[in-house]
């Protein structure tokens, strides 16, 4: 079983050496020459790199021998259900929880919380998200259903986000764009596109590698509506609150 498990696991190790050695040697160039930090501080950033060298290496390795098979095999169960209907609300919820595990959306939040002084909540930044990358998931369902094009979604949603932009504070807007490509993490590019291929290979009249990728770019356009959305409702409640001198609040954030 064990041996099963780190199958391969040896090729994994060298792409991950292969990808960080190269933003280790920039460090130690930087640290020779520009950075000069002491001693310490070098050896926590090193056992930070040897962390996320091995953190990276199992990762990978569970996403090979956990995540795409269990994702394209709970594709294959949803698309083989009588009423395929269900695969829509389904979807909701995996796409809802599935940015609750993204490392980088944690890390976002945490951020925007933290630059804004409060001002962004890490919840209601979280909510946002989440309704946003539940609802790209329900809609690729609904994609792959009726076989419609991808471009049916994704040009309505990039012209409605561009024109979204000139009512929302401009705090929000670079927070939206940064979301979108936040949310289409290693959880998403793993275990729902598996799913998504799963479910694609099962539904008649449907390619594979035509109607089961392209999930991603709803993924990543979904949650620039959502935060833009949010953005609109911050906009709305200053609005109220402050009035006339909402402006100059809002102005305040925005720099």
């Amino acid at each position: 079983m064990i041996q099963s498990i780190f199958e391969n696991f040896d090729k994994v190790l060298f792409e991950v050496a292969t990808a960080l050695l190269p933003l280790f040697v920039v460090f130690l160039l930087f640290q020779m020459v520009l950075l000069k930090l002491p001693k310490k501080k070098v050896i926590d950033i090193t056992i930070g790199f040897i962390l996320s060298f091995f953190g990276l290496a199992f990762f990978l390795q569970g996403v090979h021998f956990g995540f795409l098979p269990i994702g394209q095999t709970i594709g294959e169960k949803l698309g083989s259900l009588p009423y395929k209907w269900i695969i829509i609300p389904i979807g909701f919820i995996i796409g809802f929880f599935t940015v609750y595990a993204e490392p980088a959306v944690s890390v976002l939040i945490h951020q925007v919380e933290k630059v804004s002084g409060g001002y962004i909540p890490q919840k209601f930044l979280l909510y946002a998200l989440s309704i946003g990358v539940g609802l790209a998931i329900s809609l690729s369902a609904i994609r792959i259903l009726f076989g419609l094009s991808l471009w049916y979604f994704v040009i309505p949603g990039y012209i409605i986000a561009f024109i979204m932009i000139k009512y929302v504070p401009k705090t929000f807007i670079s927070i939206a764009f940064d979301s979108g490509g936040v949310a289409t993490g290693p959880m998403t590019a793993t275990f729902i596109l598996a799913l998504f291929v799963g479910l694609a290979s099962v539904t008649d009249g449907r390619d594979p590698l035509l109607d089961g990728f392209g999930m991603v770019a709803l993924v990543a356009l979904a949650p620039i509506l959502s935060v833009l959305t949010l953005g609109t409702l911050y906009g709305r409640k200053e609005k109220e609150l402050y009035g006339k001198d909402c402006g100059a609040e809002i102005n305040r954030h925005d720099r």
